[in-house]
């Protein structure tokens, strides 16, 4: 028998993840008729209607509204429905919103949506964690997903990975803008990228933290005092050293320590311990 699919949100996501004969329900109701209609999906006026036969619900709602929809429509799922969490929100959030699905007698997945939903759509990365994650798997495989990994049988490793990971990613992000904008507005944009062209190596990440964290632990004090002279330098071009400050804040962290940095990056960890 074929699984009934529910999505909860229609927005970028919701849209990207749909096929036609799904139901769909989301806060902006008829202004979304024309993109229910693109997708093949039944728009549903209601979550009762949405979600009332479904056997499994994709949430793809706002961060902020992640905890609060579980929550809110936990009553209406129907006996043991699935109710797929895919939104990008702390473990600890996950967790609070298994709860109240489980205590209505629905059966809660965390799902980590692992890289950006367009173009990729049904085959981006998933990661699944949860005691049912592997009925959810068989659902999402059903429905055309094609990347799938579980990630274990506890309900926030998946977010855990793609919010840890996020501080890396997004961070990156971040950092490059600070950077470029104030190459840019210094009229050194082309020598700035060509620096960093020759001084970045090829390299797995593991050898890159282990030897960001040697720097910072043997060098950290004076990498302060010299990202201290670079907030100055933005400032002066007009460009807020946010993501500089936090660099700051943190060299000067793990140079305090007074440690020598010991071999590899497991003794690294564990020699920083929860001093960092």
């Amino acid at each position: 028998m074929a699984t009934t699919i529910a999505s909860i949100g229609f927005g970028e996501a919701g849209q990207a993840f749909a096929r036609p004969g799904i139901c769909a329900y989301d806060r902006k109701g008829a202004a979304l008729g024309e993109a229910y209609s693109a997708a093949g999906v039944l728009g549903c006026d209601t979550p009762q209607a949405a979600l009332g036969d479904a056997d499994a619900i994709f949430s793809l709602v706002t961060a902020d509204q992640a905890l609060p929809a579980a929550r809110t429509y936990a009553a209406l799922l129907a006996p043991h429905a699935l109710w797929l969490d895919m939104n990008s929100v702390a473990p600890g959030t996950k967790r609070a919103a298994a709860q109240a699905i489980t205590a209505a007698g629905g059966r809660y997945v965390d799902v980590a949506v692992m890289a950006p939903v367009l173009p990729a759509r049904l085959a981006v990365p998933l990661l699944l964690a949860g005691p049912h994650a592997a009925e959810a798997e068989v659902v999402l495989r059903g429905h055309g997903f094609t990347n799938i990994t579980i990630a274990g049988p506890t309900i926030g490793a998946a977010s855990s990975i793609k919010m840890i990971r996020s501080v890396m990613v997004k961070g990156l992000e971040a950092l490059t803008a600070e950077c470029a904008l104030a190459a840019d507005r210094a009229g050194v944009r082309d020598a700035v990228i060509a620096s960093l062209d020759a001084s970045w190596k090829l390299q797995g990440w593991e050898t890159r933290i282990d030897y960001n964290l040697d720097r910072m632990m043997a060098h950290g004090q004076r990498r302060a005092a010299e990202m201290e002279e670079v907030a100055v330098t933005l400032e002066a071009l007009g460009v807020e050293p946010a993501m500089t400050r936090g660099t700051i804040l943190r060299q000067r962290a793990l140079g305090s320590l007074g440690l020598t940095p010991p071999d590899g990056l497991t003794a690294k960890l564990a020699a920083l311990g929860d001093t960092a």
